[in-house]
């Protein structure tokens, strides 16, 4: 194959799929969501049966585990998928909202209105899941979608994106709108990260080794989704029921999120017991396993201070019944997400009210946290006149 060309012929696909897509009526979208996620549930069986190939292969290759429960599809999470996309066709369509409309003194009036974004390139690891999600997100927001899974899951995102091209045929948009990277060669990375002809904004979700990449080679502009070294504060004034439940649930409840909690920090006062000794770059580590650092500190001042070192600024929670230093806290994290008696596992899409997401960004430019459809679009001034100009 030659990579160049076969990239180049998606990218301009992609770009005049985006222009039917910015003039696409609510209707006309919803229909293709709903279409998609019928699809999707009934081919249940076959979506699976893709999976369990990929996951024999990635057995094979030796995957650690915390990848294998992100690549891992079952029944039950098909059915997840097709939901998450009926959700996003239920969800407010922002794209032509206008707001801030305004007079004046020259008689014109004055505002934004909500518009895509245009092609995203969204690039990911592992989770079959996300193949559905980015296409629901960027077709309801109006946007073409190119996407380049992980090559561990090739067979399960080829199996979904075909169905989710027969759900935009059958609402009688191109089916190009949204397409799969149908090669594990890394060299179409490479051309997707820099087809800034063809390509508006990159989403990548992964490890630090691809985001290291992409902030070097890049040359269309990023929402960034940085690792997930989320932390819980156990202030002194923590009830200790609260903490052993919150702290449990953001450790446990899930080892291979992002959202999941690697590091405790807990305040010297109602430290418990002496706690093993621990070095540097376990507080830059997020572990994806039932592993925790811990770091005993004197208040909250410490507490902040060692947050805002050593945290990727993804989720950071505190546990605390002093409302003061709760406020402070909210504050003072620098992070996407900071929380107060809870646990760091709700830092997600489907929690937030967004429906689902198209990752979460640690940025702190354009979008921040959770992206779900408003983070996949911008906003252009819009003038309103009748025969004015300008003295």
């Amino acid at each position: 194959m030659d990579i160049k060309h076969y990239m180049h012929t998606v990218g301009r696909q992609a770009r005049a799929a985006s222009r039917r897509l910015a003039g696409a009526t609510t209707a006309e979208k919803n229909a293709a969501l709903l279409h998609i996620a019928a699809a999707i549930r009934r081919e249940s069986a076959a979506l699976v049966a893709a999976n369990q190939e990929d996951l024999a292969a990635a057995r094979a290759a030796g995957l650690e585990t915390a990848m294998l429960d992100r690549l891992t599809l079952s029944a039950k999470g098909v059915e997840s998928m097709a939901e998450g996309v009926e959700q996003v066709a239920k969800l407010p369509d922002p794209i032509g909202e206008m707001n801030d409309i305004k007079y004046r003194p020259s008689g014109i009036q004055v505002g934004k209105m909500r518009v895509p974004l245009g092609v995203i390139g969204i690039i990911y690891e592992a989770r079959p899941n996300v193949t559905a999600d980015a296409a629901a997100l960027c077709l309801k927001s109006g946007n073409a979608a190119i996407l380049r899974g992980g090559s561990e899951a090739i067979r399960s995102n080829r199996a979904i994106a075909a169905l989710v091209q027969e759900g935009l045929k059958a609402a009688g948009l191109p089916a190009e709108s949204v397409q799969v990277i149908d090669t594990t060669d890394r060299a179409a990375v490479g051309e997707l990260i820099t087809m800034r002809e063809f390509v508006d904004v990159i989403v990548p979700r992964g490890g630090k080794g691809l985001i290291a990449r992409l902030l070097a080679e890049s040359r269309v502009p990023m929402i960034q989704h940085l690792d997930g070294n989320c932390h819980v504060y156990l202030e002194e004034e923590a009830d200790p029921n609260k903490a052993l439940k919150i702290v449990e649930n953001a450790k446990t409840q899930r080892y291979g999120t992002c959202n999941t909690t690697e590091s405790l920090v807990v305040d010297r006062t109602v430290a418990a017991m002496l706690l093993p000794p621990i070095t540097e770059e376990d507080y830059y580590t997020e572990f994806l396993a039932p592993i925790i650092s811990v770091k005993v500190v004197s208040g909250i001042d410490e507490a902040i201070e060692h947050i805002n070192k050593y945290s990727s600024h993804h989720t950071e929670a505190i546990v605390t019944d002093n409302h003061p230093k709760a406020m402070r806290f909210l504050r003072e994290v620098d992070s996407a997400s900071v929380m107060i008696n809870a646990s760091t596992r709700f830092a997600d899409g489907f929690e937030y009210g967004l429906g689902a997401e198209i990752g979460i960004s640690t940025d702190k430019i354009h979008a921040r946290g959770p992206v779900g459809l408003e983070g996949l679009t911008s906003q252009k001034w819009v003038v309103l006149g009748d025969g004015h100009v300008r003295a």
